[in-house]
């Protein structure tokens, strides 16, 4: 028995009790919990992360604590299924053991009766989300049911750092060690490739007494590639990848249960639905789970998954994290998963306990995507993991912060600067800049000091507060970073929740309409404030819900293994399966084009019934193509003018005009250049017009506009106009608004992604531009031309539009 594990009695006992050996990364966690340590653990998938911070966190208690009643412990999680995941997981040890350690759920699922009973007594665990802690920081008395905690967990931490999210974290942690100066603060992370940064973003100035905890253990996943039969005859574009059900059914067949993840909630519903249609005898064995499903369905899949009564689930990124579904022994992945680290996270929901193979089929829904298949095993066994980019300045959620406080116990200003400047997000921040922000939730600035509805916190005997309780109301329900069109109630006439649908899409359908939703068809009756009445349809069509934010791009480490795949093949060095599948494909595109080389830059050129076309093949994702696309246009008609439409994805970007596209000068010229580039990009793109978007957003968080009662939400178009007369009032006249100026930068920075495409170009100039004219459009040029037909066409007339212009070109 180690010196660690003696010193850890309740660890040892329950290890003991079911024939477990500690990791050594488990007991370094154990030893830095009982010596006061801050820190970050990185550590697989299924090796017990948990176990390796809630046994230091019990023997913390017990040792130092057990005669202090209240709130100890107080473990976030990023999603409501891992939430719940924890709780389990944590109620299990006190019972097993007998331990007089309490242990709370509070989410956006937990009831009001529990709640309320919360706030007269917490446990001394508690698992919640970040919008629940701030929820409990605007309470009154917060100080006295806060102040007694030890110990902060930020569960899955490489899921916030990059959002919004992480700085509401980041905050509020920055109020928690206000009250306890020597609170310990741990972040549990998987897979994040700038450990160092996710570190410092979590702690901010506060790493004197910190540990990053890591180990070299690696979690064992075998990826494999479901191929098409013919691949010269699967699609090269435009489609779902519902023609490969034939090869994911055997896999359902031959495991006792499956997790299918998609990309999108309306890509889940439509696989669900393929599926029992493909295999009626499935009914009763599959289930669907997204975001959007109301609690109780969401709650028994997972129940169920848990006890291992379903064949196979249908879900989205709402099951991504951390939760730990034995049964579950394998995972499809539809479609390209973008992300290598997201790749890995989904893969590891199979096989989810230390030392256990993860098994993930990786299903391309067009034939030139089986590529990514070879380059996932090959970034994984390089261990090319993606970096977060954290959100800095972020001055919406500060003013969103300012007024939580002053809603509860209100805040001295001085003090308070002090405190979030720690922060990292804001370490930047002048005096200036939080006067300026403390003016705006006092006065609503400059420009909107005329309006009462603006003065929402007033200065009393030196503190700042929110002295109307409809303010204080409409605050707490306002709560939150994730915005998204308001979303509408789907109910059953005869009673019961289903779930909740964006706006936009309900407002399409008339009265006797089916849709699809929660792997049903129901058809709509009528609509009541922001509810739709629904009963069940027996009709054999209906359309699919789409939800707003569904096109991720792919990340630069992917995308420039990709490139090194199809280099290996063109110089023969390739060994995986899917390269030596994908010859028929290469071979097309090298017989009507040509396959580039890592060294080449392949540029394509033809004319059709629609005008000239240009194709460019960067392989740096639908973003960095963007902003490409629009900047080459701009270059370009700086030679001669021209007008352009645009069409992207992963891979590659086309500009389509009605006059010759001078490729050759505008080369000669500079096309490539990144001098003057943030000018170019400038002029290039209607940036304002994409800030204005961005800005409701921001809008949003930042309290300007309000979404409206329960049952009485305000329209979307009125919110989106709402926040477009602040941007502009703000533009014309009060150039220097700070959450103007935000908006302007996050479209530079997540949007544009400005510096990923400086890097793309410097890349370019090192490259030969290899400029081919086409005589038939070539693989890999004709699933951006279905992006662009995809705007233009619903599903079903897309398939009809794609058939006849393949026969149009073969002719």
């Amino acid at each position: 028995m180690s010196k660690a594990e003696r010193s850890h009695p309740i660890a040892l006992e329950y290890f003991t009790r079911n024939n477990w050996q500690a990791h050594d990364f488990q007991k370094a966690c154990w030893d830095a919990i009982a010596k006061g340590y801050s820190g970050l653990l990185n550590a697989p998938t299924g090796f017990g992360k948990t176990h390796a911070l809630w046994f230091g966190i019990l023997q913390q208690y017990f040792d130092h604590h057990r005669n202090n009643s209240g709130l100890h412990c107080l473990w976030l999680t990023p999603l409501r299924a891992l939430s719940k995941e924890i709780f389990r997981a944590t109620q299990r040890v006190s019972d097993e053991l007998g331990l007089d350690y309490s242990i709370g759920l509070r989410t956006g699922d937990t009831t009001a009766s529990e709640k309320a009973k919360q706030r007269k007594k917490l446990p001394n665990g508690l698992i919640s989300t970040p919008e629940s802690l701030h929820l409990m920081l605007a309470q009154k008395g917060y100080p006295e049911r806060l102040g007694s905690v030890q110990i902060v967990v930020i569960d899955e931490w490489y899921e916030l750092v990059g959002s919004k999210r992480g700085v509401q974290v980041a905050l509020a942690l920055t109020r928690l060690r206000a009250l306890n100066p020597d609170l310990m603060i741990w972040g549990i992370s998987a897979t994040i490739g700038n450990l160092d940064e996710a570190i410092d973003i979590l702690l901010g100035s506060n790493r004197q007494k910190s540990k990053l905890i890591s180990t070299p253990l690696h979690k064992r996943i075998e990826i494999e590639t479901l191929i098409p039969e013919k691949v010269e005859e699967y699609p090269w574009g435009g489609h779902l990848g519902v023609k490969m059900l034939p090869k994911v059914l055997p896999v359902i067949a031959a495991n006792h249960s499956t997790l299918i993840f998609t990309n999108t909630r309306s890509q889940c519903e439509i696989w669900y639905q393929r599926l029992l249609d493909a295999e009626p005898d499935l009914a009763g064995q599959i289930a669907i789970h997204h975001g959007s499903l109301g609690e109780d369905l969401r709650l028994w899949v997972e129940d169920a998954l848990h006890e291992g009564k379903l064949k196979a689930v249908v879900c989205t990124s709402s099951l991504d994290l951390g939760v730990d579904f034995r049964p579950v022994d394998a995972v499809i992945q539809i479609g390209s998963p973008k992300g290598i680290a997201r790749f890995m996270q989904r893969a590891g929901r199979s096989g989810h306990q230390p030392g256990a193979l993860s098994k993930i089929y990786f299903v391309p829904t067009h034939s030139l995507e089986i590529v990514e298949g070879s380059a996932l095993r090959t970034a994984i066994a390089e261990n090319r993991i993606e970096q977060r980019i954290p959100y800095i300045r972020s001055f919406d959620v500060l003013i969103q912060y300012m007024v939580t406080l002053a809603v509860s116990e209100g805040f001295d200003a001085d003090r308070l600067y002090d405190e979030v400047t720690t922060c990292f997000c804001y370490q930047s921040v002048t005096r200036e800049e939080f006067n300026w922000c403390l003016d705006f939730v006092v006065h609503g600035g400059k420009q909107l000091g005329n309006y009462d509805e603006f003065h929402k916190v007033v200065k009393e005997d030196g503190l700042y507060r929110v002295t109307s309780k409809r303010v204080a109301m409409r605050h707490r329900m306002s709560i939150g970073t994730i915005v998204s069109d308001n979303m509408m109630q789907v109910k059953f006439l005869s009673g019961g929740r289903i779930g909740s649908i964006e706006e936009w899409f309900i407002a399409r359908l008339k009265p006797g309409d089916s849709f699809w939703f929660a792997g049903r068809n129901l058809e709509l009756v009528r609509i009541k404030d922001m509810t739709a009445f629904v009963r069940k349809s027996n009709a054999k069509k209906g359309v699919f819900p789409s939800w707003e934010g569904g096109k991720m791009p792919l990340s630069s480490q992917l995308t420039e293994t990709i490139r090194n795949k199809i280099d290996q093949h063109r110089t023969n060095a390739a060994r995986d399966i899917e390269i030596e599948k994908l010859k028929p494909l290469f071979e097309e595109q090298e017989k009507r084009s040509l396959l580039p080389h890592t060294n080449d830059l392949l540029i394509e050129t033809a004319r059709s019934q629609e005008g000239y076309h240009l194709f460019v093949y960067p392989f740096e994702g639908r973003n960095v193509h963007e902003g490409m696309a629009m900047l080459f246009s701009y270059r370009i008609s700086q030679i001669q003018p021209m007008s352009f439409s645009i069409s992207m994805n992963d891979y590659g970007f086309e500009l389509l005009s009605d006059q010759e596209i001078p490729i050759a000068e505008a080369l000669q010229r500079g096309l490539f250049s990144t001098d003057n580039l943030s000018a170019d990009i400038q002029q290039s793109v209607n940036i304002a017009e994409m800030a204005r978007r961005r800005f409701r957003d921001i809008a949003h968080i930042a309290g300007l506009i309000f979404s409206g009662y329960p049952g009485e939400a305000i329209k979307t178009r009125h919110i989106q106009a709402s926040a477009q007369l602040f941007f502009s009032v703000f533009e014309e006249l009060e150039r220097n608004n700070l959450l103007l100026q935000q908006a302007f930068d996050e479209v530079m920075t997540f949007q544009m992604e400005e510096q990923r495409l400086r890097n793309a170009l410097l890349r370019m100039q090192e490259q030969q531009a290899q400029i081919v004219t086409l005589q038939k459009f070539s693989p890999f040029c004709f699933p951006i031309l279905t992006e662009r037909f995809r705007e233009k066409f619903s599903n079903e007339k897309l398939e009809d539009r794609i058939r006849k212009m393949l026969k149009h070109l073969e002719e």
